[in-house]
């Protein structure tokens, strides 16, 4: 049987679309049981919708803390028979709750390669310091920004001065890497 994952995501959700794209393919080995969002606005539950793909929303500003929050969501997918997390654009730190929930099971996509430019703007950083080359790092999270046990890098080339056309690459790059990594792992 395919592991059951759940995708997180907060904003337009391509990388939700390319997996959900790849297992539709057969080429991701996995059972895309349900999309997360802490946005429930976002374009990415359209696309969920679209998919058939349940979509469980969620707005944090409603929980009293961030535990009380992340509690919810656990419970939620346990009762989906979750086995991992795949954040694919979650603009969310998770804290000790998920991580105790699913210790070595969360995965996230990057676009970087890590250590540089953790955290938001990661593609804003690498184009504003005039690096010639960036990436994208799909690695374990841990209870740092960015800072989990590296899965897998690929190289992308920045365009010099041009923030969009070289997301454009690192979108690219992104779907087939976390296909990749994650049939490496989820195995």
């Amino acid at each position: 049987m395919a592991p059951k994952i759940a995708v997180f995501a907060s904003g337009s959700g391509s990388n939700f679309q390319a997996l959900y794209d790849a297992i539709q393919a057969g080429d991701l080995q996995a059972e895309l049981v349900v999309m997360v969002t802490d946005q429930p606005q976002a374009f990415v539950v359209e696309r969920a919708n679209k998919a058939g793909v349940e979509a469980l929303t969620f707005s944090p500003k409603t929980f009293a803390t961030k535990a009380m929050y992340e509690q919810a969501v656990v419970e939620a997918l346990q009762q989906r028979g979750v086995e991992w997390l795949v954040l694919a654009g979650y603009m969310r730190l998770v804290s000790d709750v998920l991580l105790h929930a699913y210790p070595n099971r969360i995965v996230n996509i990057h676009p970087s390669l890590l250590p540089s430019f953790p955290g938001k703007d990661a593609i804003e950083q690498a184009v504003a310091h005039g690096v010639k080359v960036t990436g994208v790092t799909v690695h374990y999270v841990d209870e740092g920004m960015d800072t989990g046990p590296i899965i897998a890098q690929r190289a992308v080339l920045v365009t010099e001065g041009d923030v969009e056309a070289t997301a454009q690459a690192i979108h690219q790059v992104e779907h087939a890497l976390y296909t990749e990594a994650l049939n490496q792992i989820l195995k």
